[in-house]
Formats: C-alpha cells, structure tokens, sequence
C-alpha cells in the first residue's frame, strides 16, 4: 500500500510542477505583451507630443497650448513608470512599494495641474491636493528608508 500512495504522491507532484510551470509561462507571455503595448504607446505618446508641440503656438492663447503639453508631458510620466513598475516585476518577480508610489505621485500630479490649469479648484481643494500628495511623498521616503535592501 505505501507504494501506491508514494507512486500518487510524485505523480501529483509532478503535475503540479507541470501546472505551475505551465503558469509562469502563461504570466511571462502576459507581461511581455502587456511591456511591449506600453512601450508602443509610450513611443507613440512621445511622438504626438512632439507633433503637437506647434499646438502652443497655434493655440488662441498660450494657456491653452501649454495645457495641451503638460497634459501630454504629464501622461507620458505616469505611462513610463507604469513600463518602469512591469519590467521591474518581469525582472525581479516582484514590485517594490516605492514604484508604485513613484506612479501615484505621477498620477496625483497630473491630475492636480489639469485641474489648477481648469480653475475648478477651490482654496480647500488646493490644500487637500497638496497634503494627498505630500502623503504620498511621504509614504514613498518611508518606503525608501525601510527598503528590505537597505535593512540586508
């Protein structure tokens, strides 16, 4: 009888290191096509910035040229450190809780200047943008600070 559990035993196990295998290439293919679509917009991102960049001059005003490039400028940062955060998880197989805030930061900027340049913030509007972002600020020196690489 201990033969036959022990030969169910390793069959299984075998299967299961097929099924898991079988899983980390599924995710490798994921996060390859995932990395290569942002790269390509990225790429096609920063080339209409460019293209567009006579967009200040032909603009009625210049506040509403400038707004057309720091809306452009802006996404091209929150896009880059989204391809920054997935190559470092294809890399290392995890993502770090600095990267992560890095995109945060990124995304409440730009979110807060498209407001501003809209005038649709109030006084209390700006301070509770401002201390959201200086949250995130912070949260990301403490993750710095407390890094499992600093502390090994």
């Amino acid at each position: 009888m201990n033969g036959r559990n022990g030969s169910l035993t390793s069959s299984s196990s075998v299967s299961q290191a097929l099924l898991l295998q079988a899983y980390r290439r599924a995710i490798r293919l994921v996060f390859n096509l995932v990395v290569v679509a942002l790269l390509v917009g990225l790429f096609v991102g920063a080339w209409r910035t460019f293209l567009e960049l006579g967009f200040t001059f032909t603009e009625p005003t210049v506040r509403l040229g400038l707004k057309e490039l720091v809306t452009n400028v802006l996404s091209l940062v929150v896009l880059l450190e989204l391809v920054r955060a997935f190559v470092e998880y294809f890399e290392l197989e995890r993502v770090r809780l600095e990267i992560l805030l890095e995109i945060g930061i990124a995304l409440a900027l730009r979110e807060f200047l498209l407001l501003l340049y809209e005038a649709r913030l109030s006084g209390m509007d700006v301070f509770f943008w401002g201390l959201g972002i200086l949250a995130l600020v912070a949260g990301r020196t403490l993750a710095v600070q407390f890094s499992p690489r600093r502390a090994g």
